[in-house]
């Protein structure tokens, strides 16, 4: 069993074991044990935070790209090699089975290395010049100060490295601000950035009670940027509070993501990516595809191999097995979200093929879900779940079914399986999503942006836009001197 760590905040260099507001517990929702105590930042501690960033900021924007870029590379190289220790605390902390933990470590690394690399590619470029009394025009990219970032527990890895990557590969200090459920696993994460050279004050890290923490950070006159992932409706909010001090802001929010199924598809492999990527992280993902639409003349068929496939999953604790598919939810409100959701069915609002109820025994479980033929206003297909629940409804024509994925206000990721290549061009460009996948379900890699449209945010992190999304653009013009 691996210990779980002592968790500190960081602020200004120094690693700090006691929070102004005291401390809240840690609990692992497998077995609702605490497992550990986290302290609980104060607005003291905030500011004092606040203050080595701003004063870092110069320090850090000053060093040579290069150097930037062997800091970020090292810790990558940590966090590879400490990837199965880290990979244990994230289960303790979430319950997210082994394997896809240690996965998301060693892609965080990958997302790491890319955007370090950024600092070296990302260079600006000269403007011809319209007059004679002209010599050059240089566009360039600069960091844009303090960075606050702020991220949820669902992957408490991979949401943290792409913000510190992308902020510090740009010149920017930051400011981190995790989950209260998955302290350690951040930390883990900043000691790699620490122990690979960062200078002091350049990344601070406080856990705590979030609303007070943001506004308190997102209003301080220090803040130039704020990148968040998470709902919807705290989005909202922060993004109204940073625009009130004209403060960048990156938002990635909640998705309702559309899988469009066609006839022409490979049955057995569509199938098997379907059920198998649903149930990834007891559905508590972003982009987790949820609103199955299946062609009609394969629809039954569909629904029972993918209601089979889920009473297969092994579900339970994976912090104490490596033999699970899939662990608890987060914590009680997830199971409570999800009964309710179940008490919604019924009817026109769909019907229970398979799951639909809690797991007894200690621990946040619920079964892998699928629901048949939910109506368009049903909340299944209205709002997302967050959770192990799968709706599934029939189609007629491709039309209809892009006017049934079109016909919510999210916008994160989209999915489409034929086997027509008329049908994939159609749905890659008819489909509105800010990240589309025909055949598979990858949406989100180092090269490439990963963010969404509408009521699902905007702005984007990975590939170069990740990079950028910590810059702004600077124009120098350059004139001959006077005869």
């Amino acid at each position: 069993m691996t210990a779980y760590p002592n968790v500190k905040m960081l602020i200004g260099g120094e690693w700090v074991s006691e929070g102004g507001e005291g401390s809240f517990a840690v609990i692992n929702p497998a077995t609702e044990a605490e497992i550990g105590r986290a302290p609980k930042v104060s607005k003291d501690q905030l500011d004092a935070a606040l203050a080595a960033a701003d004063a870092a900021f110069p320090v850090w924007s000053g060093t040579p790209a290069i150097e930037r870029f062997r800091i970020i590379s090292r810790a990558a190289a940590l966090l590879r090699e400490r990837a199965e220790t880290i990979a244990r605390v994230m289960t303790l902390e979430m319950g997210k089975p082994h394997g896809q933990a240690l996965a998301e470590t060693v892609g965080a690394a990958d997302l790491m290395e890319f955007l370090g690399e950024e600092a070296k590619r990302q260079g600006g470029r000269l403007v011809p010049v319209r007059s004679h009394n002209l010599l050059e025009q240089r566009v360039m990219q600069v960091p844009i100060g303090p960075a606050m970032l702020f991220t949820p527990w669902n992957f408490p890895i991979n949401l943290p490295a792409k913000k510190l990557a992308g902020a510090l590969a740009a010149g920017c200090s930051c400011i981190l601000k995790p989950a209260e459920t998955t302290p350690a696993t951040a930390q883990m994460l900043v000691e790699c950035f620490i122990d690979a050279g960062m200078p002091s004050g350049a990344i601070n890290l406080v856990y705590g009670d979030p609303a007070m923490i943001s506004e308190h950070l997102i209003t301080a006159p220090a803040t130039r940027k704020v990148s968040f992932t998470g709902s919807t409706a705290v989005g909202k909010h922060l993004g109204a509070l940073a625009a009130q001090g004209l403060k960048r802001f990156t938002a990635e929010l909640g998705g309702h993501a559309p899988v469009v199924i066609g006839e022409s598809a490979d049955f057995d492999r569509t199938v098997a990516a379907c059920a198998g990527t649903k149930f990834r992280n007891a559905g508590q993902v972003c982009v987790s595809p949820t609103r199955f639409l299946v062609a009609r003349g394969i629809y039954d068929k569909f629904v029972a191999e993918f209601a089979r496939r889920s009473q297969e999953i092994k579900v339970g604790d994976a912090s104490a097995s490596d033999d699970v598919d899939m662990g608890p939810l987060a914590h009680a409100g997830r199971v409570a979200a999800m009964q309710d959701l179940m008490g919604s069915l019924g009817g026109e609002h769909g019907e229970i093929v398979a799951g639909g109820s809690v797991i007894e025994g200690p621990g946040h479980f619920f079964q892998p879900t699928v629901i048949a033929n939910p109506s368009a206003d049903s909340r299944l297909m209205t709002q997302e779940p967050f959770g192990p629940v799968a709706g599934i409804v029939p189609y007629d024509d491709i039309e209809d079914a892009v006017s049934i994925a079109n016909s919510l206000r999210y916008g994160l990721a989209a999915y489409a399986f034929t086997g027509s290549l008329d049908e994939s061009h159609y749905l890659g460009n008819s489909l509105r999503a800010g990240m589309v996948a025909i055949n598979h379900f990858a949406v989100g890699s180092p090269e490439t942006p990963f963010g969404g449209t509408g009521d699902s945010g905007f702005g984007s992190e990975s590939g170069s836009e990740g990079y950028l999304g910590y810059t702004e653009t600077k124009l120098v013009t350059v004139a001959k001197s006077a005869p």
